[in-house]
């Protein structure tokens, strides 16, 4: 999973030059020739062995999907547990159709300054400098015309559209038919990892929840029938026709029916006492130093 939309960055793809490279490009794209010269801070982290040093300037904005930190760009929107290899082939791929692009305007008589003019005006709207977290600016970005999209599953369903196999193709790096296979095992894996997740919550529910609730002499009837609900969703995820209607049934499970059914959870450790629940309570999670190893608790 992916972190876009959920944590940093968001799923908004806007890149991050800073004051200094983005004021150069603004002159520059307005007909300006200036030669660029970057600011740098000096650092003291006041410690007698370590002599001050100086950096770029500029902010790495750990809002931006693509911040530039002053000598290099990063691509900050890989999920924790995803591989990187698919994700530098599109990136590369990308790369080399752009400079391809310009090249033969180049070859063909172009000015190569002019050439690049053209590309900022056109594209001018991906750079934002601002904090990507911010809700207004999410729906500023999005009202602008900027590439969003919030969902993985529908993420990975861009690798066949027309205009990425046009792409892939154009460079021979993937065929239409890899990437229709790498769709669906894309899809498949996000599918199986939700379905793993909500059995286990089924198991959760049913040997340790329930349980704690009666052994407190209580019965939460919601509760009960929400293993039904997780059951049926497991089986309409397993009737679905193809690997993307499978994965977009299992982002509804995951993102919202699991959610729900995850509140009535919480509500129940709420009230039944702690030397009835059978689980780890939020307290032995978060604070294992406190307990594991000392003095049991009175």
């Amino acid at each position: 999973f992916r972190l876009g939309a959920g944590e940093a960055p968001p799923a908004i793809i806007t890149t991050y030059l800073g004051d200094d490279m983005t004021a150069y490009l603004e002159a520059f794209k307005n007909g300006a020739t200036k030669e660029y010269t970057p600011q740098k801070r000096t650092i003291d982290v006041g410690i007698s062995g370590i002599e001050p040093f100086t950096v770029p300037a500029e902010d790495r904005n750990r809002t931006s999907p693509f911040p530039y930190g002053g000598a290099r760009f990063e691509f900050r929107a890989v999920g924790s547990s995803q591989n990187v290899s698919m994700v530098n082939t599109v990136l590369n791929t990308m790369c080399a159709q752009k400079f391809g692009e310009f090249a033969d305007k180049i070859d063909a008589g172009a000015d190569p300054v002019e050439v690049a003019r053209e590309a900022l005006n056109e594209h001018w709207k991906v750079i934002f400098n601002g904090n990507g977290y911010d809700l207004d600016n999410q729906q500023m970005l999005t009202n602008r015309g900027v590439w969003r999209i919030d969902s993985g599953c529908d993420a990975i369903a861009q690798l066949t559209s027309a205009k990425n196999v046009a792409l892939f193709e154009s460079l021979s790096v993937m065929s239409a038919v890899e990437l229709h296979a790498r769709e669906n095992v894309l899809h498949d894996h996000y599918t199986g990892t939700v379905e793993m997740e909500a059995r286990v919550m089924i198991d959760m529910i049913n040997q340790h929840v329930i349980p704690s609730i009666y052994a407190a002499e209580a019965t939460d009837e919601e509760l009960e029938a929400s293993v039904d609900i997780l059951k049926r969703a497991l089986h309409e995820i397993e009737e679905a026709e193809d690997s993307y209607s499978k994965a977009k049934l299992a982002r509804v499970l995951r993102l919202e029916t699991m959610v729900e059914i995850r509140k009535l959870c919480d509500a129940a450790e709420a009230v039944v006492p702690k030397d009835l629940w059978t689980l780890a309570t939020y307290k032995e999670l978060l604070f294992l130093d406190s307990h594991v190893g000392g003095p049991s608790e009175a």
